[in-house]
């Protein structure tokens, strides 16, 4: 009887291990139905200092010259268009779509972006504020910021 107590207890310790390695696991690799998204880099026309993704003293520059910063105190913001999202980069996110292809917006100070291919209107990403920048590809195929227009923003910021 003794034995099978034992045998018991050991069975019962090595699922706890196997629950634990499979907690860690999911707590590392998450739980999304998405594929992962590579980062997409680009290459900006104008070269200043700062930029997004640099740091300062220990704090992360998400915002630099060119881009338009809006308090979204949680709200969502959303695909003005169908397309894509994908991480630039740390703590911004560049959307894409075919029906301007001319143009990228880039996101940055979003909590948990929604990444890979994206209705227009679904939600895209929330956080406290939004440091939005648009991109116009150049005839040598680097990106100039340019000034949003109005219409973009309101549809990045309302949902549909």
């Amino acid at each position: 009887m003794r034995g099978i107590s034992l045998a018991i207890s050991k069975f019962i310790c090595k699922l706890r291990q196997v629950g634990l390695a499979l907690a860690l696991l999911l707590s590392v690799t998450g739980c999304s139905n998405r594929p992962t998204e590579a980062v997409r880099a680009i290459q900006i026309y104008q070269d200043w200092e700062l930029a997004p993704g640099d740091t300062i003293a220990g704090h992360r520059v998400l915002g630099g010259l060119g881009d338009i910063s809006i308090q979204l105190k949680g709200d969502s913001v959303y695909a003005p268009f169908d397309g894509r999202v994908q991480p630039n980069v740390k703590g911004c996110v560049i959307f894409s779509t075919p029906q301007i292809p001319a143009y990228l917006f880039r996101l940055c100070g979003l909590k948990r972006p929604n990444l890979g291919q994206v209705s227009q209107g679904e939600a895209i990403g929330s956080g406290e504020y939004l440091q939005f920048a648009a991109l116009r590809r150049q005839p040598d195929g680097r990106w100039a910021l340019v000034e949003p227009a109005v219409d973009i923003l309101e549809r990045t910021l309302k949902k549909p």
